[in-house]
């Protein structure tokens, strides 16, 4: 099953490689000196297959782990059609985000470039890019502490679990694109669920997301035409793209993945449902949740951080070198791809004891955590949706313990493929918490 649902992502890539970028970009023929160590792997592909195979999201997958193992956290090999550095060094990669626009720029595969439109955050540099962030920053940074907006994510947070009363067992991960799409929608198109308009939406966004996996064939019909039909290189168009991606897909998974990890820690779920417990407590009958609320939920961001760096929402960023960059002894020359990979530093041995335990209390205890991860990217493209993912997903969760337990099935788990998907959905048994479990000091529990 794995394997099958691997072609899907990893032949689009595969088969750019000889036609976007262009068979003489494979022969490399002047060797620069001072390279760091690896292998250029096959002709034509290099090592693109082996560095996308499908692996658990909370691991680092054998191809890295075979050549840091080998090489070091960072090295050369052959990727996207073009010889690259592959740095799981969290020094280095800081190095290289922070120096964007200066000794490096984003350069994504070309396939991308006609699915997301040139004014795709991803895309664009330079001032165009400032310009564009500062657009997305703004609307991010008024809607994440407004009391409408918190409102309407308690609303659709609330309706999710009402929804659930007589099941037994939900498609999790669907099921809260739901919530994320339904947020997304009404908050910055203002149309309501139920309108025939938020269907039609729907229904582009998933032609969207058909085309982004599939072969990059340009001909009538085809999934990547059909895709890229429904964008116009209009600028508006690429900003609501970037925050439909941000909000609907990478807050989903964030909250997805959040519920597999209490799934498998149950004292951490524990904490968590008495952190909302308490919220819950102080509260007066009926009355919503507030930005001051988010403000206490420590324990919530605790666990919410760790998921980040325990399941890696997005395990690399590409970028370019724009001239011939030294750093430790080595020489990244100049037009070589470099793909600094969060993965690789976030499960370090020597930055975070014992790195591929999930324990949200590392967070307290070590106050330098945060200064050792990158989940949300670095630098001048830092995510500016970062904290609004984080207030979605802390709301959404203080109604989801306070109104269930769940289980979880022994053959699911997250897949970076490279972007993270489940074995089985995120299948979930789950049950209403009992009454004496929530301490609501006799109010009726919300939504219910």
């Amino acid at each position: 099953m794995v394997v099958l649902g691997f072609l899907p992502f990893v032949l689009p890539l595969i088969l750019g490689l000889g036609f976007a970028f262009g068979l003489p970009r494979l022969l490399i023929r002047n060797k620069p000196a001072n390279l760091p160590n690896g292998t250029m792997g096959w002709p034509l592909c290099g090592e693109t297959l082996a560095f996308l195979k499908p692996h658990r999201s909370n691991s680092m997958g054998t191809f890295l782990q075979e050549r840091c193992s080998r090489y070091g956290k960072v090295f050369k090999s052959h990727l996207f059609g073009s010889p690259a550095i592959v740095s799981c060094d969290h020094e280095f990669n800081m190095f290289i985000l922070q120096n964007e626009g200066k000794l490096f720029e984003a350069s994504y595969p070309t396939a991308m470039h006609g699915i997301l439109g040139k004014f795709s955050l991803l895309l664009v540099s330079g001032d165009l890019h400032k310009k564009l962030r500062s657009i997305a920053v703004s609307f991010i940074t008024v809607s994440k502490s407004s009391p409408s907006f918190l409102h309407c994510v308690e609303k659709f947070a609330m309706s999710m679990m009402e929804s659930w009363k007589e099941c037994k067992e939900i498609a999790f991960h669907k099921e809260v694109r739901k919530f994320t799409l339904n947020l997304v929608v009404k908050t910055l198109l203002s149309i309501e669920p139920e309108e025939p308009v938020a269907s039609k939406i729907l229904k582009d966004f998933r032609t969207y997301m058909k085309g982004f996996v599939s072969l990059p064939l340009n001909f009538p019909g085809s999934p990547y035409t059909k895709a890229v039909k429904r964008l116009s290189d209009d600028e508006t168009v690429s900003i609501v793209l970037d925050i439909l991606l941000g909000g609907y897909e990478t807050t989903s998974t964030i909250i997805s993945l959040v519920v597999y990890f209490l799934g498998h820690a149950p004292a951490a779920f524990e904490s968590l449902k008495k952190e909302h417990e308490a919220i819950r407590r102080s509260k007066e009958d009926g009355k919503p949740l507030d930005w001051e609320d988010y403000q206490k939920m420590e324990f919530t961001n605790n666990v919410i951080s760790e998921t980040m760096r325990c399941g890696n929402v997005v395990k690399f960023v590409h970028r370019k070198a724009l001239e011939d960059v030294k750093y430790k002894g080595y020489i990244v020359p100049s037009g070589w791809k470099v793909l600094p990979v969060f993965t690789g530093a976030h499960f370090d041995a020597s930055l975070h004891e014992n790195p591929f335990e999930f324990n949200p209390w590392r967070w307290s205890t070590d106050k330098a955590t945060s200064k050792k991860v990158m989940p949300f990217g670095g630098g001048p493209r830092l995510c500016p949706g970062a904290e609004l993912a984080k207030v979605e997903t802390a709301f959404f969760l203080h109604h989801l313990v306070l109104h269930y337990r769940w289980e979880i099935k022994a053959d699911d788990f997250p897949i970076a493929y490279p972007y993270v998907e489940f074995q089985r959905g995120l299948l979930l048994e789950i049950e209403p918490a009992e009454i004496d479990d929530i301490s609501y000091l006799g109010k009726e529990r919300p939504g219910f």
